[in-house]
């Protein structure tokens, strides 16, 4: 018999772990914010990590909850309100002045 950690492992996208979790979607909204729905869990998990308790059908019913916070946060959002990833909270882009003579060796 599998464990839940060996089940976890066994999971690679979105779909798979909404699907393993039972958790109903929109295609659409995975679709479009698969990778930063991923990452908003994985931030969600890591905020809560000395608070998943060792029993497995607990961490199930955490891990489900904060799945479903993480999906929750892009129906009701998007990519760039939520600023998931680095490239979102950069701000303006910045511009830098190189002289030509110190790109030349």
């Amino acid at each position: 018999m599998m464990s839940f950690e060996d089940d976890l492992e066994d999971l690679e996208s979105a779909e798979d772990f909404l699907n393993y979790f039972k958790l109903d979607y929109d295609q659409h909204i995975v679709h479009v914010n698969r990778l930063h729905i991923l990452q908003r869990f994985h931030d969600y998990l890591s905020q809560s990590a000395d608070a998943i308790p060792d029993d497995e059908e607990l961490q199930k019913a955490i891990y489900t909850k904060l799945l479903l916070q993480a999906y929750n946060d892009f129906v009701t959002s998007d990519a760039q309100t939520e600023k998931v990833f680095k490239v979102f909270k950069m701000g303006e882009p910045q511009t830098a002045f190189v002289a030509l003579e110190d790109i030349q060796s």
